[in-house]
């Protein structure tokens, strides 16, 4: 018999993995780089969006229409490790670590989708 207490705490205990992602397009070699506490799931959701027409990121929405799903990868750049202190705010840490791959790549204007804020 399913135990269906044990398998909601099970859940509440994996990890998710957290971190730095990106999104290709294999025709020009644009790119946008984004981070996540939930990468799985903000991933899956510009996939969504994109297949649905709803993205926020409307120049990648254009392109996609354009060019079609079949020329976007998703990839995770760099994940961050969940530390032994409980309560831990990520936030800061996905911004440094954000920053240094939007430094390294530069996905801004030509090169890429993410804006200069």
């Amino acid at each position: 018999m399913i135990n269906k207490a044990e398998i909601k705490k099970k859940y509440k205990l994996t990890e998710v993995p957290m971190g730095i992602y990106k999104i290709t397009n294999l025709v020009n070699g644009k790119i946008f780089i984004g981070q996540s506490k939930n990468l799985t799931g903000r991933i899956n959701r510009h996939k969504f969006g994109l297949k649905f027409g709803s993205e926020e990121i409307k120049e990648l929405q254009k392109d996609y229409n354009e060019l079609g799903e079949e020329n976007f990868t998703f990839e995770v750049l760099d994940y961050l490790k969940p530390k032994d202190e409980p309560g831990h705010n990520y936030s800061d840490d996905l911004d440094c670590l954000e920053q240094l791959w939007l430094e390294k790549l530069q996905p801004y204007n030509d090169k890429g989708y993410n804006t200069l804020d």
